[in-house]
């Protein structure tokens, strides 16, 4: 392409400054520029047309990349959502199951005041159930003159177990 474009400016200055007459300089030069302005067409219009052709199969490429991270990113969300579902699930179950020692004194749906004393534990924040759990378990809370009651029951739960009853108690509603 840019042969052509030289050609053309080298054809023009060739008869331009040649020895022909002063008309055929004229008409040399018209035709020169003539056929400069054709090749510069022709090489404008082949550019132009190789342009359109890489921008695209660039969007083609773009999209395709697009749509494969867009599924990917929905397929990763939905793996990472039902693990979560089903961790907190099992996390709910084993909740319920140690909130088993809990109930005879809270009740089945943690709406129990114990032993007439107690606040309503249903529906407390998890962070709050598990900062006063843990509290019962070191000795250091005493609420309703309930600390060593609660003590006694929660002394042997793991960390892990606490966890899991703070949970279901606060999806108790």
């Amino acid at each position: 392409m840019n042969k052509r474009i030289i050609f053309s400016v080298a054809t023009i200055a060739v008869l331009t400054f040649s020895g022909c007459s002063n008309n055929s300089k004229e008409e040399s030069s018209k035709n020169a520029v003539t056929k400069a302005a054709e090749a510069t067409k022709e090489t404008t219009s082949e550019v132009a047309n190789k342009a359109k052709d890489v921008a695209s199969k660039t969007t083609e490429a773009v999209k395709e990349t697009v749509n494969k991270a867009t599924k990917t990113a929905k397929e990763t969300t939905s793996e990472v959502a039902n693990k979560a579902k089903e961790a907190t699930n099992n996390n709910n179950e084993k909740g319920k199951k140690a909130f088993n020692k809990c109930v005879g004194c809270h009740g089945t749906d943690g709406k129990t005041k114990a032993l007439g004393k107690s606040k309503i534990i249903a529906g407390q924040a998890v962070a709050d159930l598990e900062k006063k759990i843990n509290e019962y378990k070191a000795g250091t809370r005493n609420s309703a003159g309930m600390g060593q009651l609660m003590q006694g029951q929660v002394k042997d739960l793991s960390d892990e177990d606490i966890k899991a009853i703070a949970e279901y108690i606060s999806s108790l509603k």
